[in-house]
């Protein structure tokens, strides 16, 4: 089994929030401040909302949750074998210690295969982070500063959840 992500940069938490309630008839899975995330049954989806009010646009990423490390490790491997770049992610962001894999749509969109291992009360700033402190899930650079060339080929990390 898995779910579509979608997570969006939204200007007003409080706000988005009360409106995805209402839409989807549910209310968030996980809410921490600047940040909400519903598990939807129907459709199928995981609506991921980071409050970034300066975003030029509302995407911030795309993804798909699956649920086993293997199924991250087999997504990865597919994706490699049909020639395209992947960057590998492990470790703390949006509130959740994950196991993920990345790759770009070929306009630049990123995508993520992730699986979540555990929750988390840290933030977490992104790729290979433990915790620390750093720029928060979803602001568009990681604390390591890692954010690979498309035009060369490489996967782009770009967003967290």
């Amino acid at each position: 089994m898995s779910r579509v992500q979608l997570a969006i940069n939204v200007t007003d938490i409080d706000a988005a929030v009360a409106f995805y309630t209402k839409l989807f008839g549910t209310g968030p899975a996980k809410r921490k401040p600047g940040y909400a995330n519903f598990a939807v049954d129907e459709p199928a989806l995981k609506l991921v909302l980071i409050e970034n009010p300066s975003a030029a646009g509302t995407l911030n990423h795309l993804g798909v949750e699956v649920f086993s490390t293997a199924q991250v490790a087999a997504a990865q491997r597919r994706l490699e074998e049909q020639g395209l770049a992947t960057a590998d992610e492990s470790g703390v962001c949006c509130y959740a210690r994950q196991e993920k894999v990345w790759v770009n749509d070929p306009d630049g969109a990123p995508w993520e295969i992730y699986t979540v291992l555990a929750d988390s009360e840290v933030a977490g700033s992104g790729l290979h982070d433990t915790g620390s402190e750093g720029v928060a899930c979803g602001a568009g650079v990681y604390a390591t500063g890692e954010v690979a060339d498309v035009a060369a080929g490489e996967a782009s990390v770009t967003g967290c959840c």
